[in-house]
């Protein structure tokens, strides 16, 4: 077992924190709220620090969940930053949703303080992170890669390297495109269903086991017919993803069109106060436009 430090303890790390306490590990938390981070010890046991830096100190292991790119500069940088806090040889593993120029340039920081540095952003909710089911898309130098990976384990169903420095979160990317799909074809099939005056869960309850099926459409259609819209991934998170996306694609020249009509289609879902609603709330969305 090892020394972990974990800093950020929102929906996804509080209970990933805990994961890694559960299985033997010694861990110590860092949150912007301490109040979190205390309510945390006082569940789980362990410690807290104050700020990153004393969080991180003598941690073999760094592990981070916040919120952007600032965020993530902030808990890693400047004289309270973990990495002022790690010793030579130490990994940060990121879990954060970013750009890959941000972990590019931190895992080039790391280098040269000999510290390792390893893009690991997470996909499955926060269902995933309480269940310890998440899936986990990796990029970095593959050592450093595999002395993470075992720490990783514990709160993960698949966890792979995809490539250098950057490759897990350009994997994230692929990631939520995809879904921003899948949601908004969904959205649009129940909506055609109720308009046609079927009853939806019957419509899914036989097109779900044919090529049409998905995770969203197993785990969101009921939820969706019954306008309950506080499950999953928050709609300002999925806007914040979605507008990494669409930057890379714009540097990389990849043509997103889709993404791109989807993203202002949770821009109106923002308009009518949604922001905190969940993303299958673009089904909201059109039966407002009724």
């Amino acid at each position: 077992m090892a020394k972990v430090a974990f800093l950020g303890l929102g929906v996804m790390g509080y209970p990933m924190a805990g994961h890694l306490q559960k299985a033997g590990h010694e861990v110590t938390v860092y949150n912007r709220t301490a109040a979190k981070a205390e309510a945390w010890v006082a569940e789980h046991g362990g410690a807290m620090g104050l700020t990153p830096r004393e969080a991180a100190e003598g941690a073999a292991f760094v592990m981070a969940c916040v919120g952007n790119d600032d965020d993530l500069r902030s808990v890693c940088l400047g004289d309270d930053g973990a990495f002022a806090g790690m010793a030579e040889g130490a990994v940060f593993v990121d879990h954060t949703t970013v750009s890959d120029d941000v972990t590019k340039e931190l895992y080039a920081f790391g280098k040269e303080a000999g510290i390792a540095f390893v893009d690991a952003p997470i996909s499955g909710g926060q269902a995933g992170a309480e269940n310890a089911v998440l899936s986990i898309m990796c990029g970095g130098d593959q050592a450093a890669y595999d002395a993470a990976e075992p720490v990783m384990d514990v709160y993960s169903k698949i966890c792979r390297r995809i490539g250098e420095s950057g490759a897990g979160q350009l994997t994230k990317m692929s990631n939520q495109i995809a879904i921003a799909g899948v949601v908004q074809g969904l959205a649009e099939a129940l909506h055609f269903a109720e308009k046609a005056g079927l009853d939806g869960r019957a419509v899914v309850e036989v097109i779900s086991q044919g090529a049409a099926g998905s995770w969203q459409m197993v785990n969101r259609h009921e939820t969706m017919l019954d306008d309950h819209f506080d499950y999953g991934f928050a709609v300002d998170w999925m806007r914040k993803d979605l507008g990494i996306c669409l930057n890379t694609a714009n540097r990389t020249d990849a043509s997103l069109p889709l993404t791109a009509l989807v993203d202002q289609f949770y821009k109106d879902v923002q308009k009518m106060g949604g922001g905190r609603w969940d993303t299958s709330s673009l089904f909201k969305r059109l039966r407002a436009m009724d």
